[in-house]
């Protein structure tokens, strides 16, 4: 617009994409990935490698850490570029995009913590087809801004770091009884083997959705006797 022969620029307003999430403040964009919306808890997605290396607390962190890198910065550029990606190759770019910070984690882990990425050996480049990552690219960051994109990217990646630690702590703690290689019990716990194999995996994960599922049922009964 004008005023007095100057010219004013005015922002103009997204245009609306379909498909798009509601808007909402950062926090919550944040606080869903943790809570509302877990990649694994709830959504149950990236079970793979939860199963796989959950048997050590270092195991989840390493994992956890390389899964939040790769979320934030490919989240981070795709919002960049979500204008200038034609539709038709998007889920190429983002494939390409992620498969490049992938390499990026996967190569910093090998230089820094060798012993760490032999033993989550090909679980770190398969971040790559993760379909936490892949899905919030398609579902979020292609879609919003990127301040919504990075706080979306920074809950799930949290949110999927604490799934995988929950599963880490029990695993170690009761299956060897550790916590990251130091001793809990003394000389004379007889560590519970099972729990560190895979079946120990299905258990804990087994107990994780129940708890998860009494806490839902819990929240909506509450709710319920507030409307009332």
């Amino acid at each position: 617009m004008t005023a007095i022969g100057v010219e004013i620029a005015v922002d103009a307003p997204e245009p609306i994409v379909p498909g798009a999430p509601s808007p909402q403040p950062l926090w919550l964009d944040f606080w869903r990935g943790i809570a509302d919306d877990n990649p694994v808890m709830i959504q149950m997605l990236g079970l793979c490698p939860t199963m796989a290396i959950s048997n050590q607390v270092s195991n989840g962190l390493g994992m956890g850490a390389a899964t939040l890198f790769v979320l934030v910065c490919s989240s981070l550029l795709i919002s960049s570029l979500r204008k200038v990606i034609p539709n038709e190759v998007r889920l190429a770019t983002y494939i390409l995009i992620i498969a490049t910070f992938v390499t990026i984690s996967d190569l910093v882990m090998q230089a820094y913590f060798p012993l760490l990425s032999r033993t989550l050996g090909a679980f770190v480049p398969l971040i790559v087809v993760n379909c936490i990552i892949l899905g919030r690219a398609e579902a979020f960051a292609g879609k919003v801004g990127v301040r919504r994109a990075v706080a979306d990217a920074f809950g799930q990646g949290f949110g999927f770091m604490v799934a995988l630690l929950i599963m880490c702590i029990v695993r170690e703690v009761i299956g060897s009884g550790t916590f990251l290689g130091f001793q809990l019990f003394g000389p004379h716990y007889e560590p519970w083997v099972f729990m560190i194999m895979p079946p120990g995996g299905f258990l804990t994960m087994g107990l994780m959705f129940l708890t998860m599922g009494w806490w839902g049922e819990r929240k909506k009964a509450k709710l319920a006797e507030v409307a009332k």
